[in-house]
């Protein structure tokens, strides 16, 4: 099903649009994903470990690098974490090829140099520094992970940068990283910000494979595939895509689902859609569906001279009087952080050691 344009999808970089506007930072991981807080604290841990003899440290690396001495992985960590300044990460790269040289056929299980990396480049702006090091093909598997592609893929997009970060997705296309999640988001969204022909062909593919895999996208890339064919005036496979949401209580989703309707000639439906919304009663603290101020204009625009519009006039007062109007748009609510899903488990967990005695629980009932 090529739901947002045909063709395929080719591996090369998406042309530039017209005009890409540097907008506000948008994150689009959480924090549970970039870990950002978490690096600089350990940054600031380190900084005041070697207090005083950061240039000492460097020298010694630096000593080693020049009398072609091992590198440590503790000592590539410890200088990743001491970097502060664009200098300091151009010698950390230099580091960076030794120690991929020197261990390029080991494995070290799970701990991954390359998400540090990519969060010291986030942490100091350093997007080119971080982007080269990623495209470099004879690093191999120093970046062979999914997590650092997403996180430069944000990084560009904060910075609105999204051609770069559709690069950075063909590069993880080339050399056969699994898509996460957080993948698709970013990939969806980057597309949508560009909205020109080469990107409607990724999004098309990926839509494709999606559907051959029998499996499903986040509700946020989602989102941004309806949002970016309605932007490509595709109103079938907005509804089409639309369809495929899961879980379509949130207020974007309620949004995109009008506009889906509207532009699909489904006007009768709108209309009961926003008054069964006025109408709405609850507890106080639930809160009632709202509504985009641009949303409603595009409402207000294709009603205007026909038998609805005074109908629509009257629910969209209503809905103002109810304060039910939002003055987010429709890009502000698709480009949001999602809220973080951390459960402190240790609530419910029950004490297995003593608080008096440090002895085990257990093991003290078994002696009474």
């Amino acid at each position: 099903m090529a739901v947002l344009g045909a063709g395929r999808w080719v591996l090369r970089a998406v042309s530039p649009p017209p005009a890409v506007c540097h907008q506000a930072k948008r994150y689009l991981l959480t924090e549970e994903i970039l870990k950002l807080r978490d690096f600089q604290k350990k940054k600031l841990a380190m900084v005041y470990h070697v207090y005083g003899k950061k240039d000492l440290y460097f020298q010694s690396v630096n000593d080693k690098l020049q009398k072609n001495r091992i590198i440590l992985r503790s000592e590539l960590q410890t200088l990743l974490h001491l970097c502060e300044t664009p200098a300091d990460v151009e010698f950390a790269k230099q580091v960076i090829y030794r120690y991929h040289e020197e261990n390029k056929n080991v494995i070290f299980g799970e701990f991954r140099f390359g998400p540090i990396f990519i969060r010291l480049c986030y942490d100091l702006d350093l997007e080119d520094a971080a982007l080269e090091l990623v495209k470099d093909q004879s690093l191999g598997h120093f970046f062979h992970d999914c997590t650092s592609f997403n996180i430069l893929m944000d990084m560009l997009f904060t910075k609105g940068q999204y051609e770069r970060a559709v690069d950075v997705l063909l590069e993880m296309r080339q050399r056969k990283i699994k898509f996460s999640k957080d993948t698709y988001i970013l990939a969806f969204a980057s597309c949508y910000k560009l909205n020109n022909s080469d990107s409607c062909k990724i999004c098309s593919t990926l839509l494709d494979e999606i559907e051959m895999k029998d499996s499903w996208l986040p509700t946020q890339a989602a989102c941004f595939a309806v949002a970016f064919a309605l932007k490509q005036k595709q109103f079938r496979a907005a509804k089409t895509v639309y369809s495929q949401i899961r879980n379509s209580n949130g207020k974007l989703c309620k949004n995109l689902h009008l506009l889906v309707k509207l532009h699909n000639n489904e006007l009768e439906d709108v209309l009961h859609v926003l008054e069964v919304a006025v109408a709405a009663t609850g507890p106080v603290f639930v809160r009632k569906p709202e509504f985009s101020e641009d949303v409603m204009s595009e409402i207000e625009e294709k009603l205007k001279h026909t038998e609805l519009e005074r109908r629509f006039n009257q629910v969209y007062l209503d809905l103002q009087n109810s304060g039910q109007i939002s003055v987010l748009t429709l890009d502000d609510m698709l480009c949001f952080t999602p809220h973080e899903h951390r459960q402190n488990l240790n609530l419910f967990k029950k004490r297995k050691v003593s608080s008096r005695t440090f002895r085990s629980l257990q093991s003290a009932l078994l002696v009474e």
